[in-house]
């Protein structure tokens, strides 16, 4: 995950767990404290950080402890696996609950100043079947928005899976965020749909055929945040592995008519796995 440089400066994080100082590993976990680095991200207790944070909000003691209980269960699971398995419990939870009060319980957590706290109610979104995508992909957005790297991952891989399925009908809403004066937005829109990725499901037509996702990449083409570009770079990268004279012919064109740094440096990474390949 890479920051962006949009964020407000923030305390020095910490990069082993090891490191991380007692009383700021406290805070983590009683929701008092963000996150800085993907590190502590990893090491908050999320059944402590649910049992102190969820009573303040409103969720009644019943509901509490049966979130943490379904958090301690997952607790040898990956975080990722953790954290959407924890957002599908509460979404459960939010279900069962009269309209206004179900609004107002997700409301407290997806404002809440942990951005792990956040993290749950994205993939809350994640488990809500009733969503059409437009739907969908606006609740989702406040989220790709979010001040921190963390809840902006979250919040493109809450929305994925439902994009493969209407993948043109969101190549056709996500161009508008790639053309969006907010860079996270502008981030989210290329993120949500690279052919590959990290650590999610593959977009298997995009593998095959990326020509659909183009518009998205020339509206970012020469951007000027850094964190946007990083992502156009790493899409082109990610169609590169199925489709490299797909990419050396768009970065091809790319250096005629963009004559821009920006450009220059989006390319020049994006073809990284063609040139070790030779």
């Amino acid at each position: 995950m890479t920051e962006s440089r949009s964020a407000a400066p923030r305390r020095k994080g910490a990069r082993r767990i090891s490191e991380i100082p007692r009383d700021v590993r406290r805070a983590l976990d009683e929701g008092r404290e963000e996150t800085v680095t993907l590190v502590e991200w990893l090491a908050i207790d999320k059944a402590r950080l649910i049992e102190k944070v969820l009573p303040g909000l409103g969720f009644r003691r019943e509901q509490v402890a049966g979130l943490a209980a379904h958090a301690r269960a997952l607790a040898s699971a990956g975080v990722t696996v953790q954290i959407k398995q924890v957002g599908a419990k509460l979404h459960e939870m939010l279900s069962a609950e009269p309209s206004r009060r179900r609004e107002q319980l997700f409301e407290a957590i997806a404002t809440h100043r942990s951005d792990m706290v956040r993290a749950f109610a994205a993939y809350s979104l994640l488990a809500d079947g009733t969503l059409d995508l437009p739907d969908r992909l606006g609740r989702a957005r406040r989220f790709a928005a979010d001040r921190n790297m963390t809840v902006r991952e979250c919040a493109w891989d809450s929305f994925r899976p439902w994009l493969a399925e209407e993948l043109p009908r969101g190549l056709r809403i996500l161009l508008l965020w790639a053309r969006d004066r907010d860079p996270n937005i502008r981030r989210c829109a290329t993120e949500a749909t690279r052919p590959r990725g990290v650590w999610t499901q593959h977009l298997e037509a995009l593998k095959i055929d990326p020509t659909p996702g183009l518009p998205l990449l020339e509206a970012c083409r020469s951007d000027p945040s850094d964190y946007v570009r990083r992502s156009v770079a790493n899409w082109l990268n990610d169609a590169s592995k199925t489709r490299a004279d797909w990419v050396r012919q768009v970065c091809a064109r790319w250096t005629r008519v963009s004559a821009t740094p920006e450009t220059a440096w989006i390319v020049k990474r994006a073809l990284r796995t063609v040139r070790r390949a030779g």
